[in-house]
């Protein structure tokens, strides 16, 4: 029986602190991304798709859904922002780029708590508290 390869040649691996620190920082960058599309002075973002050439591939859109569709993700926690943003979408059919900004600052202030050497669990026990 031979081993059977499942990840690429040259993949890496990330564990504990470095893994959790990667994920938050990627979740984060998403939601500063799309936080400045908000409100009434709410700034585009000109999107250029890889695939095509041209002015073809250029979309201007200042909606937070059609951003988080648009771009490429490997990070776990950024992908579940984005499909955060579908279930608000599917469900509500507004509000795509708030839930997606309220989650990435929530992380931003779990991260502050783990920089102060708190427990991930008693951050996740007083976000449960929180929300009772």
């Amino acid at each position: 029986m031979s081993a059977t390869q499942i990840f690429n040649e040259g993949a890496t691996q990330e564990r504990a602190e470095n893994a959790r620190l990667s994920n938050i920082i990627g979740a984060i960058a998403v939601g500063d991304l799309v936080k400045s599309t908000l409100g009434p002075k709410g700034m585009d973002k000109i999107l250029q798709s890889a695939t095509r050439g041209g002015d073809d591939g250029l979309v201007v859109t200042n909606d937070g859904a059609t951003i988080l569709k648009s771009i490429p993700l490997d990070n776990a926690a950024a992908k579940v922002l984005v499909n955060i943003s579908k279930v608000q979408d599917d469900e509500v059919g507004d509000g795509t780029t708030s839930v997606c900004v309220l989650a990435a600052e929530i992380l931003r202030q779990a991260e502050q708590l783990l920089d102060q050497r708190i427990h991930p669990q008693t951050i996740i026990d007083g976000f449960r508290l929180a929300t009772s």
